[in-house]
């Protein structure tokens, strides 16, 4: 069975909206691990301003483990960005090809529609003709 072009794209926007909707979750994903960051963040800031004893022995520590942070943070920044920016894409060409597949059942309907009209016409001439 000869699948039209309408419904061929249909199935290709379905397909395109579930990979838009993979990007928002790698996007959620990665902006939560980067407010667990700035949670560990806050917590580690913390226990170096602490004045706990015990805190102050482990202060060089604190800092290394705050350095790091600092770079993970970054790194999931950039990748958040390529994440929104990845999500961005998709959603267009969900939305570029939803309107492809619009106008190609507009134009189905029309073709469907302007041969009917040709056979009525038909109907019509044969129907005359047999008069004669």
């Amino acid at each position: 069975m000869a699948q039209s072009r309408s419904e061929k794209l249909k199935r290709l926007v379905t397909v395109q909206r579930h990979l838009e909707k993979m990007a928002e979750i790698d996007l959620a994903n990665t902006t939560r691990q980067r407010q667990e960051a700035a949670e560990t963040m806050d917590a580690v800031a913390e226990a170096i301003n602490s004045l706990n004893p015990v805190h102050r022995s482990f202060s060089r520590h604190y800092s290394g483990q705050y350095s790091r942070l600092q770079q993970q943070d970054q790194m999931l920044a950039n990748v958040q960005q390529m994440h929104e920016m990845r999500v961005v894409r998709e959603r267009t060409k969900g939305d570029r090809m939803e309107d492809n597949m619009k106008e190609a059942r507009s134009a189905e309907e029309r073709e469907a529609a302007d041969d009917a009209i040709y056979d009525l016409i038909d109907q019509h001439i044969a129907y005359k003709g047999g008069d004669d």
